[in-house]
């Protein structure tokens, strides 16, 4: 790892532990997101995190805020954009006609997107209400 790395993966650590300390599992190689994907089962919420502002206090926030009012997904897992770029790459290929986004936040039914939350629903909008479109999204499978 070059220096730039070594800053970047130092100053990403904490928005990492965020999501980390809250149960979700980081994929941080295309093998562990392929792993994960052959074999799931069941619900997902897949977190494609990020350093960006709305991450820090949109992103993660509402998705942490969903879980602790009830929503109970089999998986929670998370890759991170900028970051693990292969990792995420591999992610988004499970993202059938979607735009790479990041922030985002995909809902799954086996390895199926069932609901997908883009940066553009994110960015701007109000905390509340990325909150209730998460929870919409376990709603609807």
């Amino acid at each position: 790892m070059n220096e730039f790395q070594l800053y970047m993966k130092e100053m990403s650590q904490p928005m990492r532990d965020e999501l980390t300390n809250a149960g979700f599992k980081e994929l941080t190689t295309p093998e562990d997101v392929e792993a994960f994907m052959t074999n799931i089962e069941g619900t997902s919420l897949v977190v494609v995190n990020s350093v960006c502002g709305c991450a820090a206090g949109l992103a993660r926030p509402a998705v942490l805020t969903a879980l602790k009012e009830g929503i109970k997904p089999d998986h929670l897992v998370t890759v991170f954009a900028g970051q693990d770029r292969e990792a995420t790459d591999k992610m988004r290929e499970y993202f059938v006609d979607i735009e790479p986004s990041s922030p985002s936040i995909a809902i799954l039914s086996g390895n199926q997107v069932a609901h997908f939350i883009p940066r553009e629903e994110i960015e701007g909008n109000e905390l509340e209400a990325i909150k209730e479109n998460v929870i919409k999204g376990f709603q609807t499978i």
